[in-house]
């Protein structure tokens, strides 16, 4: 939930692709990331509310790369639109060493994880602003414990009509991505037995989730302007599906993952949403139409999702039938491997998934810091650095 605009991508009526030289072929998708982060302190590992104080700080050199949130634990950052995933990354990294310099000017650390390990004060504070004041007004309680961050992937896709048939054709393999990128076990000082807390958190939302399967662009207008004129959610912008056309950018925001680990958690989820959006549009130009997986049947795979990750199973939407969380990646991503050779992006994600395969994702590797020593100041302690190498947490 943010008050202001995002990275501006290219403007409404352009392609979503460049016009292929000849017998060349066209430039890939472009790609902008929004990554949400908490602060923390080094010395008590808990969560500090000091997020507008720190995006001023790094106001002067990120300009508006960086933002508040709901609550003041959280700090935002947000990437120029890349299409050279390459130079997207060295973007990501260069934007947590300057947060991560502006919170130490505070005395705080940023650390990359859905949900605060220790440390969180319910209600929570919220930022100043009459945005956040609106939404407490509205959704009272459902506020007090939104410290949950997520990573945003927009993708260029200009066209109204083709936003929608994408999001269609994306609502199968959402619960994938959640597997993909679970961050988020511990909350405020406990295990909660969950890869993925924030999903469950954030589905408290009355227009959270994975979406519904829209008939055409009328159809998703017709249902947004209804949700509104009812106070169900305070604007366009309070939509919250896991995957919708932006509000305000002529793009296609993937919003399922929680907030990446590392960079390379990072430019890994970039590289496999912009794959899954130029699938779909490869099948939405060719006439071939999305699958219909019923709403009750993504919601269990969405749950399902969340509490296993990649350690457990995956309750695949299609065939209805668990199967290991990594088969259903690696039947994703062969899927996908088309859309990433195009865009030339293969031998990344097969580099990253490997890592990630061998171990683990954001929340295995928590609970890998855990199990050393059964220390919650261990698992902060290797958020900082894992989130920013150039961080240093305290010696113990």
């Amino acid at each position: 939930m943010t008050s202001q605009p995002k990275q501006q991508l290219p403007p409404a009526g352009a392609p979503a692709t460049r016009p292929a030289p000849p017998g060349g072929a066209p430039t890939p998708l472009s790609v902008g990331v929004e990554e949400e982060f908490l602060l923390v302190d080094p010395v008590t590992r808990s969560v500090r509310p000091e997020g507008p104080q720190v995006a001023v700080a790094a106001a002067g050199e990120l300009g508006d790369s960086v933002g508040t949130e709901l609550t003041r634990y959280q700090i935002e950052s947000r990437t120029d639109p890349h299409t050279n995933l390459i130079e997207a990354y060295t973007q990501l990294r260069s934007l947590r060493a300057a947060l991560a310099r502006a919170a130490a000017g505070r005395g705080l650390r940023i650390v990359a994880s859905g949900s605060p390990v220790t440390g969180l004060v319910t209600p929570v504070p919220l930022t100043p602003g009459p945005r956040y004041a609106k939404s407490l007004s509205l959704f009272r309680a459902l506020d007090d414990e939104q410290s949950a961050c997520a990573c945003h992937v927009h993708v260029g896709v200009a066209d109204p009509r083709e936003s929608i048939e994408v999001s269609n054709h994306l609502r199968p393999w959402l619960p994938t991505l959640t597997a993909l990128t679970a961050n988020s076990p511990y909350w405020n000082g406990r295990d909660t037995g969950y890869a993925s807390w924030r999903t469950l958190a954030w589905g408290r939302w009355p227009v959270a989730g994975p979406p519904p399967y829209f008939e055409s662009p009328a159809h998703f207008e017709e249902l947004v302007e209804e949700l509104v004129l009812t106070r169900t959610v305070l604007d366009r912008g309070g939509v919250y599906w896991d995957v919708r056309p932006s509000h305000h950018l002529p793009t296609v925001e993937v919003r399922v993952a929680d907030a990446a680990l590392s960079p390379e958690d990072t430019v890994l989820l970039a590289a496999v949403v912009r794959a899954l959006v130029g699938t779909a549009l490869d099948a939405v130009r060719a006439g071939e139409p999305a699958p219909r997986p019923g709403p009750e049947i993504l919601r269990a795979a969405s749950w399902r999702a969340a509490r296993d990750g990649l350690a457990g199973h995956a309750l695949d939407p299609l065939t209805r039938r668990l199967v290991p969380g990594v088969t259903q990646v690696e039947r994703m991503l062969r899927a996908l491997s088309p859309a990433l050779r195009r865009s030339g992006d293969l031998d990344l994600v097969r580099n990253h998934w490997e890592r990630l395969r061998t171990r683990g994702n954001g929340a295995d590797r928590q609970r890998a810091a855990y199990r050393h020593r059964s220390s919650l100041h261990d698992v902060v302690d290797h958020l900082i650095t894992a989130t920013c190498p150039s961080q240093a947490p305290p010696a113990t």
